[in-house]
């Protein structure tokens, strides 16, 4: 379990670090562009690693189902939305509302047990998390900053 909250911990700061890198191509050209130029960097980089770790089994897709072969095109909806957000909203309430969207949806299909994952029983106190997450953005949001952003307190 604490490898698993490594990782996890891992995979958020670097979602956050790419997120910033990706914001900053944005700005030197398109939304088009960047999702081209993230996409097509990452999928060099796993061939890549997939080769060297796994050799030609990287290719041994047998058995999947075939609306999984699609979360390709998942991810360039993901990348071109995340680049607008952050460009409409700025990075933090844009990430956080991000983050809070995927805690609700994965709240609701593990509840409901779609796409194939394991029915996970819903509760009151996960939506209570939830819910406590979407407030502490609309604070962060809302409330009374007393700085603006690059000024001294």
């Amino acid at each position: 379990m604490i490898v698993g909250l490594i990782l996890a911990l891992v995979a958020g700061a670097l979602v956050g670090l790419q997120n910033i890198f990706n914001s900053k191509v944005n700005e030197h050209t398109g939304s088009w562009a960047s999702t081209t130029l993230v996409l097509g960097m990452g999928f060099l980089a796993s061939l890549t690693m997939g080769l060297i770790v796994e050799g030609g089994n990287v290719f041994n897709l047998h058995n999947m189902q075939l609306w999984y072969w699609f979360s390709g095109l998942i991810g360039v909806g993901v990348v071109i939305c995340i680049l607008n957000g952050i460009k409409l909203l700025g990075p933090t309430y844009a990430i956080s509302i991000v983050l809070t969207s995927q805690l609700s949806f994965a709240l609701l299909w593990d509840s409901l047990g779609w796409f194939g994952l394991e029915q996970v029983p819903f509760t009151f106190r996960q939506l209570l998390g939830v819910l406590v997450i979407a407030g502490g953005i609309i604070v962060y949001k809302f409330g009374g900053r007393t700085a603006e952003v690059g000024e001294q307190l």
